[in-house]
Formats: C-alpha cells, sequence, structure tokens
C-alpha cells in the first residue's frame, strides 16, 4: 500500500510540474522535481545492477 501511494504522490507532482513548464515557469518545474528526488542507498544501486548482469543478453533478429 505504501508503494501505491508513493507511486501515486510522485506521478501527481511530475504531473504539476508539467504542468509550471508548459506555462513557462521553468524554475519551478525543476524545483518541483528535485524535491521528488529520493537518494537510494548504495546497496540498492547495486543489486540492480547485479540483476541486470544476470539476465541473458538480448540479440538482435532473434524470436
Amino acid at each position: 500500500m505504501k508503494t501505491t501511494a508513493r507511486l501515486f504522490s510522485r506521478f501527481e507532482d511530475m504531473m504539476m510540474a508539467v504542468t509550471f513548464a508548459e506555462a513557462g515557469e521553468f524554475g519551478t518545474a525543476r524545483e518541483i522535481m528535485k524535491e521528488g528526488e529520493v537518494r537510494r542507498p548504495a546497496a540498492s544501486r547495486r543489486m540492480d545492477r547485479e540483476i541486470r548482469a544476470s539476465r541473458p543478453a538480448k540479440t538482435a533478429g532473434r524470436k
């Protein structure tokens, strides 16, 4: 449930930033986007990298 609420909140912030950007308020849009940035711990980034490395590489032309 927390993940869904966090995802919805992030989406809402993005849409608000888009609205400001469309109105020409680029600075405000950037501020809104920066407020939502969350620094992920190194362990989480490392796990993502290991998961990607363990997947087989996609090759062009294979179906």
